[in-house]
């Protein structure tokens, strides 16, 4: 990767359209990465929408809501499955800070391509916000594509889910503090290439760094995780063949119960928690405020060793 910039004219660089193409260049491999991870979550979450959700309300019709922790049904799978894509865009925003930390900045000090550029017009400061921003640019298409699909499907089939604090957990991860996430875990894993200045420790400070923030989030208000008050209420209802709602009479998988009230379909509504927008833009706030001390960091640092260098 190195020997493409080395044999890139100085004048390539000038511009900022030449440094975007630069960046996108060293790192194409990253890029077809994410956009691929974004590609195959993007249609598992829209499988999950569409014809996965079928094989699940048919069982939670026929047996309520005993079929969704039936162990050989398929609802107990899509129950699961739910839950896979927040899980992937935990596993992104580690991803984020590590390539970040490694491959972004620090390889590019270690190697000396970054001290190349600077000679080619191309200054310190210039160099890393294009580092930075072009990246960011993707993290954030993608991660709110994601997260609005992700919104889509609890507010469509979050009836499917067996209650208990999961969906809670999940309710809170499907706004704009999951977007804002990666944001972090890619300025956090700059300042810590531009401090390491070598790829493998940079990594391993990396991955260490994000998963602090990460433990952190779980335990603590007003961040998603594990932090349950004030519960997140659930109503639940039956109707009868005749189409008429009444109330659920809990007969679960008691065919003779469910007869006898004429129960054939069930459903679950998970009720908005009053604190759901006051948490997600305070803690949106704290992940952004976090993101810009990063950054400032990452610049005041680049410009201290880039005067003494």
């Amino acid at each position: 990767m190195s020997t493409a910039v080395l044999q890139a004219p100085p004048a390539a660089a000038r511009t900022p359209h030449g440094l975007v193409r630069t960046v996108l260049r060293l790192h194409r491999g990253a890029l077809w990465i994410w956009l691929a991870f974004v590609t195959a979550t993007a249609g598992f979450l829209l499988w999950l929408l569409g014809p996965g959700a079928e094989a699940a309300q048919q069982k939670l019709a026929v047996y309520g809501y005993a079929g969704l922790i039936m162990s050989d049904g398929p609802a107990t799978e899509y129950n699961d499955l739910f839950y896979y894509p927040g899980t992937l865009l935990t596993v992104a925003s580690f991803a984020v800070a590590l390539f970040a930390g490694g491959p972004l900045i620090a390889r590019e000090l270690e190697s000396g391509t970054a001290q190349l550029a600077w000679t080619q017009s191309v200054s310190p400061a210039r160099w890393l916000a294009t580092a930075l921003a072009v990246p960011a640019a993707f993290i954030l298409l993608g991660t709110t594509l994601l997260t609005v699909l992700y919104h889509q499907l609890w507010s469509t089939h979050s009836d499917l889910l067996v209650a208990g604090i999961g969906p809670r957990s999940l309710y809170f991860s499907l706004g704009p503090a999951t977007v804002a996430a990666p944001l972090l875990g890619l300025a956090l894993g700059a300042l810590i290439g531009l401090t390491a200045r070598r790829t493998l420790p940079a990594l391993a400070f990396s991955g260490f760094a994000y998963f602090q923030v990460y433990a952190f989030r779980g335990n603590h208000w007003p961040f998603q995780g594990r932090y349950q008050q004030p519960e997140l209420s659930s109503r639940s209802r039956a109707f009868t063949s005749a189409g008429t709602e009444i109330r659920d009479p809990g007969c679960y998988d008691d065919k003779a119960c469910l007869a006898k009230h004429d129960v054939v379909r069930f459903a679950r509504e998970y009720l908005p928690s009053s604190d759901y927008w006051p948490r997600q833009l305070l803690e949106t706030g704290v992940l952004l405020a976090l993101t810009a001390v990063a950054v400032a960091l990452a610049f005041g640092l680049l410009r201290r060793r880039a005067a003494i260098g």
